[in-house]
C-alpha cells in the first residue's frame, strides 16, 4: 500500500475543475485582494485541464489506492459541460464515492443533470439563513433563495444527503448557527461548522476570528442535546455528533483547534493540473506534462511526489511564522 513519509495512505482526492467563481466570499476570494484574472470564466481557460486530461489522471490516482473524488473549484458549475466529465469519473472502476462542492448559486439549474450523470454526493456551502448577511458574506453577488432553491431541486433529483457547510467566524456569522440547524433538523441533510482557516494570505485570517468547534458544540447541546458518534471511515475530517432526539447529525471541521494531519490521506489536484499535498502547501507540482506517458508512468510520478510528502502543517500552526506564500483556497478548493 502507497504511504508517504508519516504512514498515510492516498485515499481522497479533490479536483479543481475551474479557478474562477461567481462569488466574493471574503474568507476564501475576497474581492478587494483579488487576482483581476479571477473576474472571467475565459481569462484563463487555456491553462485549464481538459475533461481528457483530467480523466488520465484520476485513472492514475485510482491506481494507487484512491477510492474518493471530490470535485471543486471556484465553483465548479461554472465549468461548461460538467455533467460530461462526471459521466467519465463515474465510469472509472475503484470509484466508491464522486461527489461535488458548490455555492449552490446555479444548483436549480444543474442538479437533475448531475445526477443523471452519475454524481453520488452534493456539498453546499452555506454560511447563513440572513438574507442580508448572506449578500454581504458572498462579496455583494449572492441570493440566499438561488442557494435554497438549488437544495430543494438536488433534493428533488435524488440527492438525499445533502452536506451543508458553514465557516463560521466570530463576530460574522456565529450568531447564526443554531437557526441553520433549525432549519435543517429532521431531514436527511447534514451540517457541517468549519473553523475559519488560514488557508492562503489574500483572507488576512487571524486566529482570534476562529471559533473553536469544542465551544459551538456546547452551544448547541444546550439546545439540542448531542451524543458522539464514530467515524465512518479512517481519515474522516469531520468529527460526527447526533441528535440525542433522533432528528439527523451535525459535524465539526476543527483544522485550527484540533488538527487532523496525523490521518490526513488527500491530495488535491489544480486546475491548471498542479498537484498539491496539502491544503496549506505553498507550491505544487506540474502534472499535466506526464500525461502523456501513460497510466502506468504516471501513477509511478505520482507515488513519487505522495511517498516524499511530510505535510502537517495545521499541527505545526503554532509554530510557523506568520508570514508565507500558500496556496489560495479558490485554486484548489476546501
Amino acid at each position: 500500500m502507497l504511504t508517504d513519509r508519516l504512514r498515510r495512505p492516498l485515499r481522497d482526492l479533490r479536483v479543481s475543475v475551474i479557478e474562477t467563481c461567481n462569488y466574493r466570499c471574503p474568507y476564501c476570494m475576497p474581492a478587494e485582494r483579488t487576482p483581476e484574472w479571477t473576474e472571467s470564466d475565459h481569462a484563463s481557460s487555456a491553462d485549464r485541464l481538459s475533461f481528457g486530461e483530467i480523466e488520465a489522471l484520476v485513472r492514475s490516482f485510482v491506481r494507487l489506492g484512491v477510492s474518493k473524488v471530490r470535485l471543486t473549484g471556484g465553483e465548479p458549475l461554472l465549468r461548461r459541460g460538467l455533467p460530461d466529465l462526471i459521466a467519465r469519473l463515474a465510469a472509472i472502476e475503484g470509484i466508491e464515492d464522486l461527489a461535488l462542492t458548490s455555492n449552490g448559486s446555479l444548483l436549480a439549474r444543474q442538479a437533475r443533470a448531475l445526477a443523471d450523470a452519475g454524481l453520488h454526493r452534493l456539498t453546499v456551502s452555506l454560511d447563513t439563513l440572513d438574507p442580508q448577511r448572506f449578500a454581504d458574506l458572498s462579496g455583494g453577488r449572492g441570493r440566499l433563495d438561488d442557494v435554497l432553491a438549488g437544495i430543494a431541486a438536488a433534493e428533488q433529483a435524488g440527492f438525499a444527503a445533502i452536506k451543508i457547510n458553514c465557516v463560521v467566524q466570530r463576530g460574522v456569522n456565529d450568531g447564526d448557527v443554531l437557526p441553520l440547524l433549525e432549519h435543517f433538523r429532521g431531514t436527511a441533510h447534514v451540517v457541517r461548522f468549519i473553523e475559519y482557516m488560514d488557508v492562503g494570505t489574500c483572507n488576512r485570517w487571524q486566529r482570534a476570528q476562529v471559533v473553536p468547534s469544542a465551544q459551538l458544540r456546547d452551544t448547541i447541546h444546550q439546545r439540542w442535546p448531542l451524543r458522539a458518534l464514530q467515524p465512518n471511515y479512517r481519515g474522516e475530517v469531520a468529527a460526527r455528533y447526533a441528535y440525542a432526539d433522533g432528528a439527523g447529525e451535525v459535524g465539526f471541521v476543527s483544522s485550527v483547534s484540533e488538527p487532523f494531519c496525523g490521518d490526513c490521506q488527500r491530495a488535491r489536484l489544480a486546475a491548471d493540473g498542479r498537484l498539491y499535498t496539502c491544503l496549506f502547501a505553498s507550491t505544487g507540482t506540474p502534472l499535466r506534462p506526464f500525461i502523456n506517458e501513460g497510466d502506468a508512468a504516471l501513477a509511478q510520478r505520482i507515488a513519487h511526489l505522495w511517498g516524499r510528502r511530510g505535510d502537517r502543517y495545521s499541527e505545526l500552526r503554532g509554530d510557523a511564522p506568520e508570514a508565507g506564500k500558500r496556496i489560495e483556497m479558490f485554486m484548489v478548493g476546501g
